[in-house]
């Protein structure tokens, strides 16, 4: 079999037909010279809590950053408890340990991959504050199994939906169902920026405004200005007498979370694609799955679920076998391109020893760890590379190999 090269991503596909209308939106803000916070963020705000069916959407510096200031929105204590899963990205433990509270890890249900929510219950102390469930690889978690245990405990609910934008829950948007909701722009995300960037979804006022705070070192900002609007006064900042909001006067503790205008720029650009590209992974993921049980390989690698009442938005297309690493060699040296989320689940991270959990506490998230291998799945995957991958994992696991073009 000739080798084809199939890329694990391929941005430039995406890039190049929008290329003229993006270098507009970047000239356009280095026309203005207004690059942090401002009208672009303030629109792309707009549109994306239209998009998401929320009443706040705050756009911040990264995913990473979404999750730290909804959770220093809800005022963390050292030694809070956070439940959350062990088989996620870095940032969703290391958000909560930062401020100083305990992520208490729960194990996965092994067939989505998300947080156990029948597991969850038993894992609640007086000290826990909050559930934070990931919507992991596009699939939400099972939200409403979560909210009822988080509403009789008092709990909040952040919602990692770094993977997820777009993903929908019996008829809801990712990023809706909890106290808040958080989103990563990181370029290969199926909404990706032109660098880092982030957002913060809620449906509580109060929550909103204490989020635009944190995100400009605790001040409150001025209403459509931006942050590096000029100075009302000649020495760099207004008088306390002065109506509205003055710079410099700091009510709480925050950071630096903002989201710059070019991003936003950027992302106001991609935005109105998103729904094309969705369609795309979709129409992808269903191929695979057609692909692989033509072949009969179903039976030897397990595929991607899409429960009844879920809209799964693939940011990754993740399959699992026993021999994970050997395929993905195999599938390396016939190029194509695959990727290993997560290969060290949280409790067996050096960084999180002290937690005092040991290898075996969570056995689902350890053999995912041990098991799991993302294929390409962007919108622009042709057939004919689609077929390739599920010739080259047919031809590694001895099953019969199709002529192209036949499913």
């Amino acid at each position: 079999m000739s080798t084809m090269k199939v890329p694990l991503l391929d941005l430039q596909a995406q890039f190049t037909p929008m290329r003229d209308e993006v270098l507009a939106a970047i000239v356009r803000v280095c026309d203005s010279q207004r690059f942090i916070l401002g009208p672009e963020v303030e629109a792309l705000e707009r549109e994306l809590a239209a998009l998401l069916e929320v009443e706040h959407a705050i756009g911040v510096s990264s995913g990473t950053d979404a999750l730290l200031v909804a959770l220093m929105a809800l005022e963390l204590q050292p030694g809070d408890e956070v439940i959350t899963t062990p088989f996620s990205f870095f940032a969703t433990a290391g958000c909560i340990v930062r401020l100083g509270a305990r992520p208490v890890l729960v194990d996965i249900d092994p067939v989505t991959f998300n947080i156990d929510p029948a597991r969850i219950e038993s894992a609640i102390t007086p000290r826990t504050k909050a559930i934070l469930p990931v919507h992991l690889f596009g699939l939400c978690a099972d939200m409403d199994a979560m909210l009822d245990v988080a509403g009789r405990h008092g709990l909040a609910v952040i919602e990692d939906a770094a993977q997820a934008i777009g993903a929908r829950f019996h008829g809801r948007s990712a990023g809706s169902l909890g106290t808040a909701g958080c989103f990563s722009f990181f370029p290969s995300k199926n909404l990706g920026a032109f660098g880092d960037g982030g957002l913060v979804t809620t449906n509580d006022a109060a929550l909103a405004a204490r989020i635009r705070m944190l995100r400009m070192h605790g001040a409150s900002p001025e209403p459509s200005r931006g942050a590096n609007a000029p100075s009302d006064s000649a020495g760099g900042g207004a008088p306390p007498q002065m109506k509205g909001n003055p710079k410099y006067y700091h009510q709480i503790v925050g950071g630096n979370f903002r989201l710059d205008a070019l991003q936003a720029a950027v992302l106001r650009v991609k935005t109105p694609h998103l729904q094309a590209w969705t369609d795309a992974r979709r129409r992808n993921a269903d191929r695979y799955r057609q692909l692989f049980r033509a072949r009969g390989l179903d039976r030897q690698v397990g595929l991607p679920v899409e429960p009844d009442g879920y809209l799964h938005i693939y940011n990754q297309f993740v399959i699992r076998v026993p021999e994970r690493d050997a395929l993905r060699a195999h599938l390396t040296a016939a190029g194509v391109g695959t990727e290993i989320y997560y290969p060290v689940p949280f409790h067996e991270q050096e960084c999180f020893a002290d937690l005092g959990y040991r290898p075996g506490a969570f056995p689902h998230a350890e053999a995912a760890a041990r098991e799991v291998l993302a294929l390409p799945i962007y919108g622009e995957l042709t057939a004919e590379q689609q077929e390739y991958v599920v010739d080259r994992v047919a031809a590694f696991v001895g099953a019969p190999v199709r002529s192209r073009g036949s499913l």
